[in-house]
């Protein structure tokens, strides 16, 4: 009785975490090569939502630590998170910047794409704007969930990077993450070029780890970030 009384002091006046629960898994479509591209959801489903992007490109998995984490921690109330690991499990598994048709996924989005490369190459942009499959299912799958933050991690640059209207928040997790920010423009094609056009109010960037594996520590600190940036309900 005693604890049911302390705990429910704490919901009231906001100091109490939820506890670590199983994360529904959801469908959000499939690679070039059928593998599944999943995403996660927890939290208070009232609030507005946190996004938070593993994997785009597949030889960039440090990100994955992060979900990990984010996917059994326990969360603030009031938070309201979708987690997709990759976005890119072909090239995950084949250890490829690119996905199985060769192409930069974080080049092919809408927003000032150009053609740029051929199959392969580093940047290829892919031969239209949202040509690839893995892009097409994650593009509906955010117009659906409306996410007003939204975190990409990426690898080798060790920086956090924006120069949207957001900056504040961006040095921000820049801070909590121990990532020094950079005030630097998406690329063309990019998918948070995407995103701020098509969601203005909201705030979407990059956060690029070094390269190679991520302590525990510092996934961790990445994932206290996100939730310290996760916008409440009301």
């Amino acid at each position: 009785m005693l604890r049911a009384l302390i705990a429910a002091a704490l919901v009231t006046t906001g100091l109490a975490a939820a506890a670590p629960q199983k994360s529904p898994r959801v469908l959000v479509g499939h690679s070039v090569r059928g593998r599944p591209i999943v995403a996660y959801e927890r939290g208070d489903p009232t609030a507005p939502v946190t996004l938070v992007v593993g994997v785009i490109h597949g030889s960039e998995p440090a990100g994955l630590a992060v979900i990990r984490d984010l996917r059994t921690m326990p969360l603030p109330v009031g938070v309201h998170l979708w987690l997709v690991p990759s976005v890119n499990p072909d090239g995950l598994a084949a250890g490829t910047r690119q996905n199985a048709h060769g192409v930069d996924l974080n080049r092919n989005w809408p927003v000032r794409w150009k053609h740029n490369g051929k199959p392969w190459d580093g940047y290829y942009s892919g031969p239209r704007p949202m040509s690839e499959p893995e892009n097409r299912a994650m593009r509906a799958f955010i117009l659906k969930v409306k996410p007003a933050l939204t975190i990409w991690y990426h690898q080798p640059l060790d920086e956090v990077y924006g120069s949207d209207p957001h900056v504040a928040v961006l040095k921000r997790y820049a801070r909590l993450s121990g990532l020094p920010y950079h005030r630097l423009t998406a690329p063309p094609g990019a998918a948070t070029r995407w995103e701020r056009k098509r969601f203005p109010h909201g705030v979407h960037f990059v956060a690029e780890f070094p390269a190679g594996r991520i302590s525990a520590a510092t996934a961790l600190r990445n994932a206290r970030a996100v939730l310290a940036l996760a916008p409440r309900a009301p």
